[in-house]
């Protein structure tokens, strides 16, 4: 496909259990659009059955789908950004691939770049679970922590659906550093100081009982507020 409306960018790690759904769904929203589009799997040291399913896929797909297979665990941000680089698509986005925040918004994060803006994103909206009201608070208390210490504006930077007009990110993305969870809080900052037209799309989020979580709590609580000091002191 030498050009396209949308490069979709699936970054995977040990995804294999829905891997294959989560791309059926993304499929059944998209093939109801006038839409071209394209799929960017990027496999980042995946330790399960990834990677064959990915090599499936693409190879039923060959039109629409490729891969980019990496040596090294990067982290979600480096997988993410090389499946920018790697686009096609007049916009580029992606969304995690459990899809606890559904495909079907898609459309929605479209047709807000449609209208002029350059960025796209969810607004996670979903009830409290009494099983995760810890992570609930440190994610709730991250938020507001970022937003005080970084001046921000957008109430959800870290969710991992996120779509963007290419040609208005790349410049963006070239500035970033960090190729983990911190890349979203990162790049949505450095976004929105470049003057860059942001849309929060408020969005159901459904948490999956039959995955496990790839966060490690504490661990990456603790690098999230290493983090965030060391970008605020980079900050002007």
């Amino acid at each position: 496909m030498s050009s396209c409306d949308l490069s979709i960018v699936i970054a995977c790690y040990n995804e294999a259990p829905h891997l294959r759904e989560s791309v059926m769904e993304i499929r059944a929203v998209m093939d109801q659009t006038y839409y071209n589009y394209e799929l960017i799997f990027v496999d980042d040291c995946s330790q399960d059955d990834t990677r064959s399913i990915i090599e499936e896929i693409t190879a039923t797909n060959p039109d629409d789908t490729r891969f980019i297979f990496h040596e090294e665990n990067t982290g979600r941000g480096g997988a993410v950004s090389d499946g920018i680089l790697d686009a096609k698509g007049k916009f580029v986005g992606f969304l995690d691939i459990d899809l606890e925040v559904h495909a079907r918004y898609i459309p929605s994060m479209l047709l807000a770049l449609e209208r002029g803006g350059d960025i796209a994103t969810a607004l996670r909206i979903y009830k409290l679970d009494a099983s995760k009201l810890l992570r609930h608070v440190l994610s709730h208390g991250y938020r507001k922590l970022s937003r005080f210490a970084l001046g921000g504006k957008c109430l959800d930077t870290e969710t991992g659906y996120k779509f963007f007009r290419r040609n208005r990110i790349l410049p963006i993305l070239s500035e970033v550093k960090d190729t983990g969870w911190f890349w979203d809080t990162e790049i949505m900052i450095r976004a929105e100081r470049n003057g860059l037209e942001i849309n929060e799309i408020p969005c159901l989020f459904i948490r999956r009982k039959d995955k496990l979580s790839t966060v490690k709590l504490w661990s990456n609580s603790l690098d999230y507020l290493v983090k965030l000091y060391r970008f605020r002191k980079e900050l002007p």
